[in-house]
């Protein structure tokens, strides 16, 4: 007879094998998981984290006799010191402070209108107003840049036909950044305000109710009521427009190439003439960088301050 001893080890392989079974089963997700991701996170290595790392390693460096240098933060100090640079940046800032307060405006407008039961045919105004966001970049600019030119431009020829005199649309600094100005609103009015429509049409028409019960009138009723409810819509499009702003390139490349005298350079601008022109990687890296810098300190802040706003 077998002592119970020698029970023990019989006993114990089906619960080895049970464990073996189970470790396999949580193996086999596991392995099928990365079987999917692999092939993105490869391209993600590839064509975005590499190069990331390696433009920020390169914005310390600078080449001489074709040779890369570790030069710290030079590339930055000399970045500081540069006028065009400098130049840019105002550039921008000033196109920040015109071109998205109204355009937000305009958008809002637009938004409420679009949004009013009595309007006709909603839908395809609406389709309308959105199509110019699905032109492309360079598209556009080109037909502004015909629409603009000082001989036998369209506009011009509108401003003879009502006796006003041709206006030097792109030649000139003060209205190559107006032109500027009123591509981008034209292109992104539209975008915005189907945005902020979306986010009329959750607001429900009890609140419309409320506030015509209470006394207020139409002015009231939005500046009192809905605009605060529309707070992150508004944000949201805030942020998206300043980041776009920051990377402005397309429009004032194809109408102006930044200028004239520099009026319409943007960072990105200057990024591509250092880069591709004058071939100073190292110093582009680190404009680039700045730029990445830049747009995040400006969104934190917008973001702060409604962030601020809502909790009054």
């Amino acid at each position: 007879m077998a002592s119970p001893t020698t029970l023990g080890p019989p006993a114990s392989a089906p619960v080895r094998a049970a464990k073996t079974a189970t470790g396999r089963r949580r193996r086999r997700p596991r392995l099928s998981a990365w079987i999917f991701a692999g092939p993105a996170a490869v391209l993600f290595a590839l064509f975005f984290a590499y190069p990331l790392v390696a433009s920020l390693l390169q914005s310390f460096t600078t080449e001489k006799a074709g040779t890369p240098h570790w030069a710290g933060l030079d590339q930055y100090r000399r970045m500081f010191q540069d006028p065009s640079f400098l130049r840019s940046l105002s550039n921008t800032g000033m196109i920040l402070a015109v071109q998205v307060p109204v355009m937000i405006g305009l958008a809002l407008i637009l938004a409420v209108l679009l949004n009013q039961s009595w309007l006709r045919l909603r839908g395809t105004w609406r389709a309308v107003y959105f199509l110019p966001a699905v032109t492309t970049l360079v598209a556009y600019a080109v037909v502004f840049q015909v629409l603009l030119k000082t001989d036998g431009g369209l506009v011009n020829q509108l401003l003879g036909a009502v006796g006003a005199g041709p206006v030097d649309w792109l030649n000139s600094p003060t209205w190559a950044r107006v032109s500027l100005i009123a591509s981008l609103t034209w292109r992104w009015t539209g975008y915005n305000a189907v945005i902020l429509l979306a986010g009329l049409q959750a607001i429900g028409k009890e609140q419309y109710e409320a506030a015509a019960l209470d006394g207020a009138g139409t002015a009231a009723t939005y500046l009192r009521v809905i605009l605060p409810q529309l707070r992150p819509v508004v944000l949201f499009c805030v942020v998206t427009s300043t980041i776009g702003t920051l990377q402005l390139f397309d429009e004032n490349y194809v109408l102006t190439r930044g200028g004239p005298d520099d009026a319409t350079l943007t960072p990105v601008v200057y990024l591509y003439k250092v880069g591709f022109q004058q071939l100073d990687f190292g110093y582009a890296a680190a404009i680039a960088w700045v730029v990445v810098a830049l747009i995040a300190a400006v969104s934190a802040l917008q973001y702060l301050a409604f962030g601020r706003e809502r909790r009054r």
